[in-house]
């Protein structure tokens, strides 16, 4: 089959599969969501979209009145958090007013002499990676120049554009390696859209909103397209793809005629992470 109707009908698929009942999305690693290293407590609310992976976090400050140091050169995230002043209102009374704070933290990983406290995350070290899958992603990340770390025990995969990085759990935490690879393609098509290459991701885009939802479907159906290109694609892998797209076409309030707008831009995406390249057609 060529490598137009593998794309072509992958979205039929995905397609057909959406006008079914779907089951919901589920993520398919475990691991810690976001929490201080010194007060044992989770970051809740925007802080959840504001740190970029799980794990445990501290200041500047704390590392160093706990013995610990920040390695050259790491970068911090930033985290904020209500405060309150007081202040006498028109009638007399004294009223608590809130306004808002910020600091910069970094992970754990970004440190040096200290331990994690949490439990370790249990993983499988039996999951070995997949020959054909990893060629293709250690063969992207070389040519793209995209930085790809793990980060053991996190809850979180992303792509950060200001960095140009992706972050993943290690495979381990992952039900299966090819639970694992269809994250990782996902995070890499995601890249794809940097500046330095498609220059699709030309915003920083909220979460939820329609630029972000609209990305999201590209970079999953990128992902199906890869996984079924590479032979590594289970059928819980293709269902929870479907999942995941649903509930951003939900979002967008859109039919399934956004996943054509949609997979014009993933086939993009997987052409560069599959390092395919089209002949110019002639005019005849």
């Amino acid at each position: 089959m060529s490598k137009f109707n593998i794309y072509e009908a992958v979205t039929e698929r995905i397609i057909a599969q959406l006008e079914n009942n779907v089951i919901p999305w589920r993520k398919t690693w475990n691991g810690s969501e976001p929490i201080n290293y010194v007060s044992r407590k989770q970051y809740r609310g925007i802080n959840l979209l504001l740190l970029p992976f799980g794990g445990e976090w501290l200041s500047f400050k704390q590392a160093k009145e706990l013995g610990g140091t920040i390695r050259k050169g790491e970068k911090s995230s930033m985290v904020v958090y209500y405060n309150w002043t007081e202040r006498e209102n028109d009638n007399g009374d004294i009223e608590k007013i809130p306004f808002l704070k910020y600091y910069n933290v970094f992970h754990l990983s970004q440190t040096e002499g200290l331990t994690s406290k949490l439990d370790a995350v249990t993983t499988d070290n039996d999951i070995e990676p997949i020959e054909t899958a990893q060629n293709i992603l250690d063969d992207y990340i070389n040519r793209s120049g995209v930085i790809l770390q793990h980060i053991e025990g996190s809850n979180r995969a992303c792509y950060q554009p200001t960095t140009d990085k992706i972050t993943m759990p290690i495979i381990g935490q992952f039900e299966s390696a090819e639970e694992y690879y269809c994250t990782a393609f996902h995070e890499a098509a995601h890249s794809t859209g940097h500046k330095k290459r498609l220059n699709r991701i030309t915003e920083t885009a909220a979460f939820g909103s329609q630029t972000y939802s609209k990305e999201e479907l590209v970079a999953e159906i990128s992902s199906a397209m890869i996984m079924n290109f590479s032979g590594i694609e289970l059928p819980q892998t293709f269902e929870n793809s479907v999942s995941y797209i649903k509930s951003w076409l939900k979002k967008l309030r859109s039919d399934n005629k956004m996943i054509v707008s949609a997979s014009s831009k993933a086939q993009k995406a997987t052409d560069l992470i599959l390092n395919i390249k089209h002949e110019p057609q002639s005019a005849e």
